[in-house]
């Protein structure tokens, strides 16, 4: 909800300022203080579960006497389009909507109530055999996807129902949990009532809130992993949901890279999940509950100039995701273990802070808490999934079959926007 001051008392939380009419929207601060925040230009704020619409560009914390810039993720106004109309091209393929809005052309009585409710000009397009042709083929595609995407959440899910997620009885575990996504998930399902584990090399900025237990550990060391895994087990038992979430980055060409960085690189994204999973899998097995979520990326799908060792690493997560699914199923007779591949974009953290400031980068970029929520979401869903952040790429999973000549230039693309010094790396 916005609310527009006018003419109101500077001591109100609706402030009228130099003439111009100021929309203030009450909100948490991500820095942890409560305040307003509002804004002068026309610009789009992102937080994990609203959209709001600003129009100054500075923040009011608390002291109204105290004005600093604004900080918040910020989005230009030239985006607003395709997100206020993102219901209206979801409901095109929703078969529920055309095919209402077909039925209702197609029913004399309604069509006529219909006409008495729309303007004269209309009323040509409502009997048009176009439009007709139009929603008929609408209702056909939507119909298809509709089947296609419940048959493969069936499949993923072994054609077993939505496993049950009681967060009382659930014990979270999350590798690279000290900061970015990983921090974001852990804070997420503690608040949620979930105890959480967090595994990281690196120590916190600040102490986890009560809820989240941090252990030090390299998830490269097999010997660490089992050292750490045999405390928790004493401490507070099984982990019954595996986040396989750490992940490191050079942003170096395959000359330039050191012989160190590219091991690390596939030993970190991709052999780490091996021995996580070798721990604490056997488990979820035996009870035939659990989770398993593999953190990959767009790079899995689409390899490019600079980021080729971190591309391979992650389309081998991809791949040990997929393994992982089969053998659990096939091999090991648990069904009920989900597991879940995360594949984002660009994600707005400071590694890549350079990249997205260059004028020249046009690509979307994903806010860590829209992420983080998406994977939280799932998890507590009790169900199997292969996710594309943004959803707007979920085409990018067919690239291997796309003509040469688009993949070559789609690459190509890629390469170029990424040539000078501004990508330093993912994580």
């Amino acid at each position: 909800m916005f609310l527009v001051a006018r003419n109101l008392n500077p001591a109100s939380p609706l402030w009228r300022s130099r003439g111009r009419s100021v929309t203030l929207v009450p909100m948490r601060n991500p820095l942890g203080s409560s305040g307003y925040k509002s804004c002068k230009s026309p610009e789009i704020y992102f937080s994990s579960s609203h959209l709001h619409l600003l129009y100054t560009r500075h923040v009011l914390i608390q002291n109204q006497k105290s004005i600093s810039p604004c900080k918040f993720p910020i989005m230009s106004v030239s985006k607003l389009l395709p997100l206020l109309t993102a219901p209206l091209r979801f409901a095109l393929f929703d078969p529920r909507a055309t095919g209402l809005l077909l039925a209702t052309l197609l029913y004399q009585p309604s069509a006529s109530r219909l006409r008495s409710i729309l303007p004269a000009a209309l009323h040509p397009y409502l009997s048009s055999p176009k439009l007709v042709r139009a929603l008929s083929a609408l209702l056909g595609l939507g119909i298809v996807r509709s089947l296609n995407a419940r048959l493969s959440r069936c499949v993923s899910n072994n054609w077993k129902a939505d496993a049950k997620f009681v967060k009382s009885q659930e014990l979270v575990l999350i590798t690279g949990g000290a900061s970015g996504i990983g921090e974001l998930m852990a804070k997420e399902f503690a608040d949620s009532g979930v105890k959480v584990l967090v595994l990281d090399l690196r120590e916190p900025k600040a102490a986890f809130p009560a809820g989240i237990h941090f252990y030090r550990c390299n998830v490269t060391e097999p010997s660490e992993i089992k050292s750490v895994a045999e405390e928790i087990r004493k401490t507070h038992g099984d982990p019954t949901v595996l986040i396989n979430n750490a992940g490191i980055g050079t942003g170096h060409s395959i000359l330039d890279g050191t012989e160190e960085r590219i091991k690390m690189t596939f030993e970190v994204n991709t052999i780490a999940h091996f021995w996580m999973v070798r721990e604490f899998v056997p488990a979820m097995v035996k009870k035939n509950h659990g989770h398993v979520v593999t953190i990959a990326s767009m790079a899995s799908y689409l390899v490019h100039a600079q980021n080729v060792d971190y591309s391979c690493s992650k389309a081998s997560a991809l791949a040990f995701h997929e393994g992982l699914a089969s053998e659990l199923r096939s091999r090991y007779n648990a069904p009920n273990v989900r597991t879940t591949v995360v594949n984002p974009a660009w994600i707005r953290t400071p590694l890549i802070e350079k990249l997205t400031s260059n004028p020249a980068f046009k690509d979307p970029v994903l806010e860590a808490d829209a992420v983080s929520s998406k994977i939280v979401a799932q998890v507590m869903k009790g169900r199997s999934g292969h996710l594309i952040l943004p959803e707007a790429f979920e085409p990018a999973r067919s690239i291997r079959g796309w003509p040469a000549w688009l993949q070559v230039a789609l690459r190509n693309r890629l390469a170029d926007s990424l040539k000078d010094d501004s990508f330093t790396g993912l994580q």
